[in-house]
């Protein structure tokens, strides 16, 4: 097959969204990330404030790069959605930006909205990579 499911268990489990937490296209070695967001594997935000939920998403989103064979330094895009007017955030998460992606720098795309996954979900990450060659 030529298209691969990327679902780290320590993340939870998408199946009951109909999802999972990465795609493998075997042919063009892209990896399309899902939404990373701070969630145990009981579907539950863990962290209240908005650096807290950042760390976790960009954590999660490690998991899925490891898994998929990848890693911060290729990843290609970045979408970052936060709840809210998106420039009242950018000075608490930028800094957490810089500390996970060093000198990767992917193309990224900050986008402030309305509501997320859950209620108390503040962020949510998503990503293409390629796998490492």
């Amino acid at each position: 097959m030529n298209i691969l499911n990327i679902n780290p268990e320590s993340l939870y489990d998408g199946a009951l969204f109909g999802l999972s937490q990465g795609k493998v296209d075997v042919i063009s070695g892209l990896i399309f990330i899902s939404g990373q967001v701070d969630w145990n594997t009981d579907y539950e935000v863990v962290n209240k404030d908005i650096e807290a939920q950042a760390e976790s998403a960009f954590e999660n989103l490690l998991a899925v790069l490891t898994e998929g064979d990848s890693s911060v330094n290729n990843l290609l895009q970045l979408r970052v959605y936060i709840r809210g007017e998106l420039s009242e955030h950018m000075p608490k998460i930028v800094p957490i930006l810089t500390k996970y992606l060093g000198t990767a720098r992917p193309a990224i795309t900050g986008i402030g909205v309305a509501s997320l996954a859950s209620p108390d979900t503040l962020v949510e990450i998503e990503a293409l990579a390629r796998i490492s060659s």
